[in-house]
């Protein structure tokens, strides 16, 4: 005979231990604490009847949660104890419990900073490799075929972790100033096969006027003398714009350019530091700010 007045462990208390954590769920200082555990729970197999009673979500959905909810002013508390029960927690619960409320977790750390941080690390790795290699071959211009091949696997690898969006429309971007060109796959623009470029070969951006200007110097035998050409930016997209040349300067001489002299200019990555940028042409080029 089972005495009606000892609490039995069985299916039917489920329903209230349920409601139990759903009203401790909507407290504003336990939202972080249930994402990791709604997280834990499509990550471990969970036998613990109250953990398995808690509603589900799709794993694509968790980051969005993690970010809204972790704005709450009280987010700070998060780890606060959750109600008591009287189930008796398996093995497998109990491994939830000590991941979900241990020093396992950091403490409120949402995965979207978490993530912010891994892409920073690895954007910063990139540019010190890309940097590095750019100065080994002198701006592209010793540039082995390894080397060519190397470069272009790091920059396309450093464009996925492009933190500007829409750098020539972006009112926020910073885009205008000088850059000085580190590295590029054109021959021309690097003399070679050609009289050598003596110190940087600097391009100036203003997205206020639509214009550039591209300076360097060029040595004639014992002669260095300074060329450049300015230039009309045509905006085609966020990042893309068609560029019209205008004016070629020869030291003290100067001529119109002709209608045909035209490109194109695609800023792939923009950060304070570096910008990286790929011609009409194909060629690809790696510029610092001055």
């Amino acid at each position: 005979v089972i005495n009606k007045s000892t609490p039995q462990h069985n299916t039917s208390a489920a329903p209230d231990q349920q409601q139990q954590w759903l009203s401790w769920c909507a407290r504003p200082r336990s939202v972080t604490n249930v994402i990791t555990l709604l997280i834990i729970k499509l990550n471990l197999k969970i036998s613990d009847p109250v953990a398995l009673h808690l509603p589900t979500i799709p794993m694509m959905l968790t980051p969005i949660l993690v970010a809204a909810f972790c704005l709450c002013p009280q987010h700070a508390n998060a780890f606060s104890s959750p109600p008591t029960t009287t189930t008796k927690a398996s093995p497998s619960s109990s491994t939830a419990r000590n991941l979900f409320f241990g020093d396992y977790l950091p403490l409120g750390i949402p995965f979207v900073l978490a993530k912010d941080k891994w892409d920073s690390s690895r954007r910063s790795k990139l540019k010190e490799q890309i940097l590095s290699l750019a100065s080994e071959t002198q701006r592209g211009l010793k540039a082995t075929d390894a080397q060519a091949e190397e470069m272009d696997g790091l920059f396309s690898q450093l464009e996925k972790f492009n933190p500007t969006v829409n750098p020539l429309t972006n009112k926020f971007s910073n885009l205008n100033g000088d850059w000085s060109l580190d590295y590029t796959t054109s021959d021309s623009i690097i003399g070679k096969g050609g009289f050598p470029r003596i110190g940087p070969i600097v391009q100036n951006i203003d997205t206020t006027t639509l214009s550039a200007k591209n300076s360097e110097i060029i040595r004639f035998g014992i002669v260095d003398v300074p060329r450049s050409v300015s230039a009309e930016l045509s905006p085609v997209n966020g990042r893309l714009t068609d560029v019209k040349f205008k004016r070629f300067m020869l030291g003290p001489l100067g001529f119109d350019a002709p209608d045909s002299a035209r490109g194109g200019l695609d800023v792939t990555y923009l950060d304070d530091e570096v910008r990286l940028t790929r011609g009409d042409k194909g060629n690809i080029f790696v510029l610092t700010r001055m």
